[in-house]
Parts: structure tokens; C-alpha cells; sequence
């Protein structure tokens, strides 16, 4: 049996969350731990890393054991849309407030697809508007302005 892995999806993706939870716990080791009760800023980011690990460890050795192939091509404009979005987030919200970054953000995300559709993109911006304001504003009490100057 000879293994494929340049289009084996499983083992890449394997690959990504084993990658993505090292860097994780790298990322968190120096980190005061804590315990169950008492968690520290580390046991979050050292805990969910250990767990993308492995998981991550389980799907590469079932792509080994598959070989489904990836189907499609790149999406140039997800490549770019994507990735701008995320970075104009987090430029605007220091600087139009949290309202407009999110809106920003759910409208440039929505138009790196396919089917982009104006009504459906407004009704789940002002949705994921209202639960973020609700969760991250007025729950967790992030101190950003919801509009910038109000």
C-alpha cells in the first residue's frame, strides 16, 4: 500500500490542529498553571492545546488509514477577504467602535463566498451584532465603546 499524503485531507488536517495545539501550549507554558478550582491564565490555553493535540493525532492516524483526496481549488477571494476582514476587526474597533468592526467584519466575511445575498448578510449581522454586544459588552465587560464618540 503506498501512502498519498500530498492530498490527503485527513492527514493535513491532522497536521493543522496537532500544529495549532503545540503552538497553543508553547505559547502558554511559561504561564501559572493553577488547578482545577483555581484555574490559572495557563490551565485554558495548556488544556484546550492538549486536547486539539490529540485530537489532532486522531485524525492524521485515520488519514493514514484513508485516502480521501482534496477535491476543489483555491478561493483567491476567501484567501484575501478572510484574512482582511479579521485584520480591519481589529483596526476599527479602537477606532469606529465595536459595532462597526463587527458589522465590518461580518460583511467582508460574507462576501469572501459564493453566495453573497444583502438581506441574508444583514439579518446575521444585526443578529451576531446583538448576542456579541450582549455576551462580550454588557456579559464579560469588554471596554469598548459599542460606537465610537457616543
Amino acid at each position: 500500500m503506498k501512502l498519498e499524503l500530498r492530498s490527503n485531507k485527513d492527514f493535513w488536517a491532522g497536521m493543522m490542529f496537532t500544529g495549532t495545539g503545540s503552538a497553543a501550549m508553547i505559547a502558554a507554558r511559561n504561564y501559572p498553571f493553577g488547578t482545577t478550582l483555581r484555574m490559572g491564565p495557563g490551565y485554558f490555553p495548556m488544556v484546550l492545546g492538549g486536547l486539539l493535540v490529540l485530537f489532532g493525532v486522531y485524525v492524521l492516524v485515520r488519514g493514514l488509514h484513508t485516502s480521501e483526496k482534496i477535491r476543489g481549488s483555491w478561493s483567491h477571494r476567501a484567501l484575501i477577504g478572510l484574512p482582511l476582514s479579521m485584520v480591519l476587526f481589529g483596526l476599527l474597533i479602537e477606532r469606529l467602535g465595536f459595532i462597526p468592526a463587527l458589522v465590518t467584519l461580518v460583511f467582508l466575511s460574507a462576501a469572501s463566498g459564493r453566495e453573497f445575498k444583502v438581506v441574508e448578510v444583514l439579518l446575521v449581522a444585526a443578529l451576531l451584532t446583538v448576542i456579541s454586544v450582549a455576551v462580550f459588552i454588557w456579559g464579560l465587560g469588554l471596554p469598548y465603546p459599542l460606537i465610537q464618540g457616543l
